[in-house]
């Protein structure tokens, strides 16, 4: 059995997640990607990384690419000799926009598409089992695999499952923060109990979301209110905890992405010029279509030869 014996080329969206009241549930894949290339040499690690926030990423096999191609090479029954990876990164690091999910399905995809049996050992529904074991959580790596809105549980055995839907008539907008944040710190504020009446505030309006997101528009202010994470984190990023006042008193349906501190913004028409008006100095607004989700090739050069990253195969957006 021998592994490709040509790069394999993986492209992970941006992910947002909870979108208000789904914590730990919904995502929603945003189109900012990070592109990474492997390929089976005859021993040893060699990492190259290009892009943005490269000068704190490791280059070894703590990477967490690396981590996650190993944890599914070990689950598909055999480890390669060496590997060779050059990561594209896009998405920003430590702002609640999934960058460590995109790397986890990165990684995944990676090792399915270099095994010659990786996908038949291991099916989507396996990968997601694998991603969200490695994540902690399933609704960030469910978005990046799946692409669109995705709704993520737990089965009653423990396993990640998710249910994908098409976005519609929505235009996301984010709001990027210089300062990054930590979604252990996030986490660590939330507290153990909420009130039965905030519980069931929370599951009207995650009911709402999916109708608010694929055809409803009239409902998003409404079905993005949340009583569950992030008024307890407001106080760790007061700046986003601000916009997002800002936007909703404007009636434009903004949240917390993630564990933050970036804000999303769900517009509808006529309003992301508006929402984008809004964006503090010093942060980077943009607008993120809703995105497909992990793309793999093989890659045709030869192995020793890395593919040109200027001119990627792959849309910007969707």
């Amino acid at each position: 059995m021998r592994f490709a014996d040509r790069p394999v080329r993986v492209r992970v969206p941006a992910t947002s997640a909870n979108l208000g009241p789904g914590y730990d549930s919904f995502g929603l894949a945003l189109a900012r990607h990070d592109e990474v290339t492997a390929a089976v040499t005859g021993g040893g690690l060699d990492i190259e990384l290009a892009g943005d926030q490269t000068e704190q990423v490791p280059l070894d096999e703590s990477h967490l690419v690396v981590r996650s191609m190993r944890a599914c090479l070990d689950l598909l029954g055999r480890q390669p000799p060496g590997l060779r990876l050059r990561c594209v990164n896009r998405i920003p690091h430590g702002r609640g926009l999934g960058s460590s999910a995109a790397a986890i399905v990165a990684g995944i995809e990676l090792a399915r598409g270099l095994h010659p049996d990786g996908r038949a050992l291991l099916d989507d529904a396996g990968a997601l089992a694998l991603a969200s074991r490695l994540e902690g959580h399933p609704d960030n790596v469910a978005a990046c695999l799946f692409g669109g809105l995705t709704v993520a549980w737990l089965a009653t055995d423990g396993t990640a499952r998710a249910a994908r839907l098409t976005p519609t008539g929505i235009r996301p907008v984010v709001f990027i923060p210089p300062d990054r944040s930590a979604t252990v710190t996030a986490r660590a504020v939330l507290p153990a109990t909420v009130p039965h009446p905030d519980a069931a505030f929370n599951a009207a309006r995650a009911a709402l979301l999916p109708l608010a997101l694929t055809g409803r528009p009239e409902l998003l202010l409404a079905a993005t209110e949340d009583r569950l994470h992030q008024g307890y984190r407001a106080a760790g990023m007061p700046a986003s905890a601000e916009l997002v006042e800002q936007l909703r008193s404007e009636r434009i349906a903004a949240v917390i992405s993630g564990a933050g501190p970036t804000v999303l913004a769900l517009t509808v028409a006529g309003q992301a010029g508006r929402a984008t008006d809004r964006c503090p100095a010093g942060w980077e607004c943009a607008e993120l279509a809703p995105s497909t989700g992990a793309l793999a090739e093989e890659v045709g050069e030869p192995l020793r030869q890395w593919p040109d990253d200027s001119s990627s195969p792959w849309p910007t957006g969707e």
